[in-house]
């Protein structure tokens, strides 16, 4: 089947479209940029990048906790389903009441379908907005001792593309981790240590975080993200381990270190001249 991957340029789309294009198989890049394009906030590109495919991998952004991601996420279910496709894996949020919503649409779909529910990803130290602070040598945030098991994209990618390939996960939900809870300050730390930087973390109030991203002109829906995600969902909710990866792939899911190893090794957070 001709799979469509949303998010096909994103930090786990790029990879299961990747993974699948290594296998041949025939794949379609959803995304804004793509022919024929696929944007969310347009929903007159949908058929479109849904024509001719039997398969999705949905990632939804910038989040599923996001304002209209329901709505969104039930109507696109609703024309995949018209259109011919056959399964639909979904990228998840775990301790995200929103996300929850949005896998009942899928669940309840009549197509074949797998959850994976991951939680805080490793590589938004490495590929998003994280980035610039680490780089600046000083990260903050509202986020204090509550601990969080940071899962790696590539175990999402081998995931997703595991449920697009062999029936057996049909019906499986999947909740990943990473092996180990971390505070986010001990996270920058083993960052610090293992890039030979000296970065500090500072945990700072929602309301200082929100005029800190003001003054960098983030967008006003975007900081509401932001800080629900940090304040509302890293409350302690979600600070235990699963084994989502090990009954997927019989493997257990990357460690942080081996991550920041491999993230030190591509420059990544060399500090800037």
């Amino acid at each position: 089947m001709k799979t469509l991957v949303l998010g096909g340029t994103g930090k786990t789309g790029r990879k299961v479209a990747q993974r699948l294009q290594a296998r041949h198989a025939d794949v379609r890049i959803g995304s804004r940029t793509a022919s024929p394009a696929f944007d969310w906030e347009d929903p007159s590109t949908w058929n479109g990048a849904l024509e001719g495919i039997g398969q999705v991998y949905i990632s939804y952004q910038p989040d599923l906790a996001s304002p209209g991601a329901l709505e969104a996420v039930s109507t696109f279910t609703k024309i995949a389903s018209q259109t011919g496709v056959k399964k639909l894996v979904l990228l998840s949020g775990r301790g995200e009441a929103e996300a929850k919503q949005c896998e009942q649409v899928v669940m309840g779909s009549g197509l074949n379908w797998t959850i994976i529910r991951a939680s805080f990803f490793n590589q938004n130290f490495s590929e998003s907005f994280i980035v610039d602070s680490i780089l600046a040598g000083y990260v903050m945030l509202p986020v204090g001792d509550v601990r969080e098991p940071f899962i790696d994209t590539d175990d999402i990618a081998d995931i997703a593309v595991a449920a697009l390939t062999d029936e057996k996960h049909n019906g499986k939900l999947y909740e990943v981790t990473g092996s180990k809870l971390l505070t986010f300050r001990e996270a920058v730390e083993e960052i610090a240590e293992a890039s030979g930087r000296e970065i500090v973390y500072q945990e700072i109030t929602g309301d200082e975080y929100e005029a800190m991203l003001t003054k960098y002109q983030v967008p006003a829906n975007v900081i509401s993200l932001l800080k629900y995600l940090f304040i509302e969902v890293l409350d302690g909710r979600n600070e235990y381990l699963s084994n989502g990866v090990e009954e997927a792939l019989g493997r257990k899911p990357t460690d942080f270190s081996t991550f920041v190893k491999k993230a030190v090794q591509t420059g990544v957070w060399n500090q800037r001249e």
